[in-house]
Order: C-alpha cells, then structure tokens, then sequence
C-alpha cells in the first residue's frame, strides 16, 4: 500500500509550480532540507521519478506532470470538503431529524422551524409526527436526532432535557361545571367522560388519577386523538382530562379549563437525545430553539383556568 502525506503533496505541488525547491521553499515556509525530503519520500513512496533535477531547474518528469493535476485535485476537493465541514461546524449548512406526538407536533414544532429557519437558512428541518413509542426508537436508531413529548422514566438508550411539567386538567363545555375553577377526581364520576385509547400514555395518567382517588372510571367514549377528544367536549358530549398543552388546540371560546386535584398529576415534556451519539451543533441549536417554544405552552399557575 502506498503511504503518502498531506505534507508530501503539498511540498510536491509547491516544487512544480516554483519550478525550484529554494523558492518553493520560502512560498510554503518550510526549509529548503526539509521540502527536498518531503519530495524525496514522495518518489521512493510512488517509485516514480516526479522530477528532473538540473544545477538550474527543476523540471516535472512525464510521470511528474501527470500526478501533478490528480494532487491539485485532492487538495482542492479536501480544501472544498474543510470549508463545508466549517459551515456545518457553524450551522450555515446541515439536517435535523426530530420526532413528536401529532399534537405537540402542530402546536410547538412549526413556530420554532420557522424562527430557527430565519438564523440558519442551510439547515434542513424534517418532522416525524408519531406515537410516543416510535418517536424513543426513532431516536434510539438514529431515524431521529431528538424527539420531543412525554416519556416512561428509565427509558433506555436516551438522554432527556425537561422542558416544562405539564398537569391534568379537566376540559369541559360552557353548561358543565359551571363557576368552577378547582374540581376533584371524584366530582368526575357523575359526568359522561370522554377518554384516549388504551395505547395512549395519557390514558394511562388519567386511570393512575381515578385509582389514586378510589373511584372507578367508566368512559362513555375512547378516542385516539386528543383533537377529537376536544371535539367531542365542544359538542357537549362530555368532559376530558387531558394535559395542560392541549389548551393549544382549543379553538372555540365554549371549551374551558378546569384545574384537577386530589390528587394532582403531572408529568413532564422532554426532548430527547440518543445517549450514545454525539449531537451536531445544528442539532444544539434547534432543541435550545424548540425548549423556548414548548415553554410557551404551560399557562401560568395563577391563570383562572377559564381558557
């Protein structure tokens, strides 16, 4: 296998476009000792003969001119490589692959593509909207560079950011509650409840809630989406609890909000990162992006509650 260097080449070149190995020498600052080295190496490397050597000149042999426009393409394309390799390195150029449940896809993900679009126009953003459980493998398989949502403590093979801790809270229509801003778990029992399927972690909160309160829950409708559960509630069909976020999609003043308590539920927002690969500075700089905006979701603690 022939071994050459980067030095070597460049020595080389200098020496063919200098036409001697004094005035390469001062052009590349190297001394002169050292650049006929280099050269010296280079042939008995290649076993060619790269120049003529005359108490005059320096002059490219057949082989010489002919490896002398393949090596100036190789430092070109590694100099052309190096300055891309800048720009990534400075977010001019690059891609960010990030994964999220739909809602807190439609609500936090497209703001924040947009504002990171404006400071880093190279950057290419592609959203995965899916269930929690393909966004923790997408990230894991590296489909994903970050995913954003809720997730099981003790996830394997992820590093998580909290972002904003998110409570239940009960969402209903303008008849129902009515002058309420606190309700409990048990006031639940006598109204119609509108529920996530079971594959939903939501769902799961929420009977983590009625068990907590020694009550048994009896949905009188199962949805996946939390879209349609709001739908639903506007249509007076019921109540749902739901987390905070979910406010963001409300789009009618007769749905209200309602604070859950005995007991409380939370949980917490994450954006996460596969805990064995490094994270690229685009990457870095759209989750510190995407963690503002997700902040922007939680009400105030002192909001009434009514929207």
């Amino acid at each position: 296998m022939i071994r050459v260097t980067l030095r070597q080449i460049e020595s080389f070149l200098a020496v063919a476009d200098a036409g001697s190995f004094s005035s390469a020498s001062r052009r590349v600052n190297i001394a002169q000792p050292a650049l006929s080295q280099a050269v010296k190496v280079l042939e008995a490397e290649t076993g060619l003969l790269l120049f003529d050597r005359t108490t005059r000149r320096v002059e490219l042999t057949e082989a010489g001119r002919e490896f002398r426009d393949s090596a100036a393409k190789v430092i070109d394309d590694l100099g052309l490589a190096l300055h891309n390799l800048h720009e990534l390195v400075e977010r001019r150029r690059g891609r960010v692959r990030i994964a999220a449940p739909p809602l807190l896809a439609a609500v936090v993900l497209p703001p924040a593509i947009a504002e990171f679009r404006v400071s880093n126009p190279g950057v290419i953003v592609e959203l995965i909207d899916v269930v929690t459980e393909q966004i923790v493998d997408a990230v894991r398989t590296g489909k994903a560079d970050c995913g954003l949502g809720t997730f099981a403590p003790g996830e394997e093979g992820v590093e998580r950011t909290p972002l904003i801790r998110d409570k239940l809270v009960v969402f209903c229509g303008p008849k129902t509650l009515v002058d309420r801003m606190v309700v409990t778990w048990k006031e639940l029992v006598q109204l119609p409840l509108v529920t996530l399927t079971r594959n939903s972690g939501i769902r799961t909160l929420v009977e983590v809630g009625f068990g907590a309160a020694e009550i048994s829950m009896k949905p009188s409708y199962e949805v996946s989406h939390i879209t349609t559960a709001l739908a639903m509630v506007e249509a007076d069909l019921g109540v749902a609890v739901l987390p905070t976020y979910a406010l963001a999609a409300v789009r009618t003043p007769d749905i209200h909000r309602k604070a859950l308590v005995e007991p409380e539920i939370a949980r917490e927002v994450s954006l996460i990162h596969s805990a064995g690969r490094s994270i690229s500075p685009a990457v870095a700089a759209f989750s510190e992006c995407v963690q503002r905006y997700a902040q922007k979701l939680n009400p105030s603690d002192h909001d009434d509650g009514s929207r």
